[in-house]
């Protein structure tokens, strides 16, 4: 970065932290130049001065571009023919490498094969699909519809349909409970659902809000929700199915993704208005640090390798933050995509990203795939 800073007696160098030669040094406590006297000007540089600081800038500009790319690095775009509308969430098989998008506006589920770089098939019929669950333990597909209410579970081979379950209105978001092999359902004007493996319905946890993203702990009995409309996180305990606690977001509003990062016991909540980052420490449920975020995000992953943090927004743009200490995060980069791509999935197998962009005019919908790098 190029810095203007009070050289000798009162005048002024540029000094930049790439630039051999020409770097800032600190002196107890005071800041000068390392350059030579003649690198020192008036209050005004010469104006043969200004194009040399013209090109430091655009180098500087360059510079932060390549970091960015560092991060994330778009590697192909798979396209979706004949796809039209808002593109919700999205799921994977690891083993088949094929990754499951619901196609809400187009009320379809389109099937990716990643390693051919095509679609392969497509669940229609769908009543505006928003979220969609792969679960390879066995191989079943699960499709939460928000206009009907319904889960629908697929065969994950030949996609054929086995089974409905009601849910009387806007079935949304999906997770899996490995250790109990039980699917949860995000639904209503405030409910969570949870189901067996085969679709049996066993029981249902009231909330005073419709339920966003949520997450479950691994080692640990929580849910953590996120409850916009009621501008808070509840927590909920799923052995005794019952809301234990609720932490508020204050003044940021409209907290739809989240992720979680149990090991440090923080959990991630993007909100909308404004656009910031929420850092909560599950153990207290304080909010320990806010950050401003990429605008219209729809979902936020946690990198466990890396500690990072990604947030695919509306914007047109993905936030990479990067966790210093687990009580300090700092954004790295954002990267530049397509205006109302807003929905995504990281998958830490593949290292990748994946992106949704919906159509726009004669561009059809594609998958901007996202290799994660360094």
């Amino acid at each position: 970065m190029i810095r203007w800073i009070t050289c000798k007696a009162g005048l002024f160098c540029a000094c930049s932290d790439r630039i051999r030669g020409s770097t800032c040094v600190q002196e107890n406590t005071r800041t000068r130049c390392d350059r030579p006297r003649r690198d020192c000007w008036g209050r005004t540089p010469p104006r043969n001065k200004m194009m040399h600081l013209a090109i430091l800038f655009v180098l500087s500009a360059s510079l932060v571009k390549a970091q960015a790319s560092e991060h994330l690095k778009l590697e192909k775009k798979i396209e979706l023919p004949e796809v039209h509308g808002r593109i919700d969430h999205m799921s994977i098989d690891v083993k088949g490498q094929r990754l499951f998008i619901s196609a809400l506006g187009n009320n379809t589920v389109e099937v990716v094969d990643l390693k051919a770089g095509k679609r392969t098939n497509t669940i229609s019929s769908l009543q505006e699909p928003q979220g969609v669950l792969y679960v390879p333990t066995n191989d079943r597909l699960y499709v939460a519809s928000g206009k009907d209410g319904t889960v629908k579970i697929f065969d994950g081979t030949s996609l054929q349909l086995l089974k409905t379950i009601e849910y009387g209105d806007d079935a949304d978001n999906l997770r899996y409970d490995a250790s109990r092999q039980r699917i949860y359902v995000g639904y209503g004007s405030g409910a969570l659902g949870e189901l067996d493996a085969e679709g049996q319905k066993l029981k249902q946890i009231k909330l005073d809000a419709h339920p966003e993203s949520f997450q479950l702990e691994k080692d640990g009995s929580r849910i953590y929700v996120n409850l916009p409309k009621s501008r808070k996180v509840a927590v909920v305990d799923r052995e005794k199915y019952s809301v234990v606690t609720t932490w508020e977001t204050g003044l940021s509003l409209a907290n739809y993704p989240m992720a979680l990062d149990e090991s440090d016991h923080r959990l991630f909540v993007v909100t909308r208005f404004p656009a910031r980052l929420l850092v909560i420490d599950t153990e207290s449920g304080k909010t320990i640090q806010q950050l401003s975020a990429v605008d219209d995000c729809d979902d936020v992953f946690f990198d466990q390798a890396r500690k990072r943090i990604y947030a695919s927004g509306g914007e047109g743009a993905i936030s990479v933050f990067e966790q210093r200490d687990p009580d300090h995060y700092a954004e790295m980069s954002r990267i530049p995509t397509v205006k109302g791509a807003r929905t995504s999935f990281y998958s830490p197998d593949f290292d990748r990203l994946y992106l949704a962009v919906r159509r726009q005019g004669s561009a059809p919908a594609t998958i901007q795939v996202f290799e994660v790098r360094q």
